[in-house]
């Protein structure tokens, strides 16, 4: 299995609700988002490639144009939690790249959230 990753990256705003009153995430904050793109196949096309990254410029067009500089509860009909927007952005992607098999979502260097596809 050949697997490849492409990173993009934005910035936003968010709070989060469920938690107690007192958690620092109830406060408006923002992030450095990375959005890791993870792609898996068993055949490589006939360049060599899983996907050619160049063919992954809608995802960035996407990012920018949808999340970055914005405030995400404006955004999301949901909570926005990095393992939410992970799978939301999962299954946008999914439908026009079907090796797609995972996406993470950072909001610091020391935090990742992973929405992976059922094997």
């Amino acid at each position: 299995m050949f697997k490849i990753s492409k990173q993009f990256a934005f910035s936003a705003s968010h709070t989060l609700s469920g938690l107690s009153s007192d958690h620092p995430c109830t406060r408006l904050h923002g992030h450095n988002y990375v959005v890791t793109v993870h792609l898996k196949s068993a055949e490589l096309n006939n360049v060599g490639f899983v996907k050619d990254y160049r063919e992954l410029q809608y995802i960035k067009d996407y990012i920018d144009s949808n999340l970055d500089h914005r405030h995400l509860n404006d955004v999301f009909n949901f909570n926005p939690s990095a393992e939410n927007i992970a799978k939301h952005l999962f299954d946008i992607f999914k439908k026009e790249l079907p090796e797609l098999y995972a996406i993470e979502v950072s909001e610091t260097p020391k935090t990742t959230a992973i929405y992976e596809a059922d094997c």
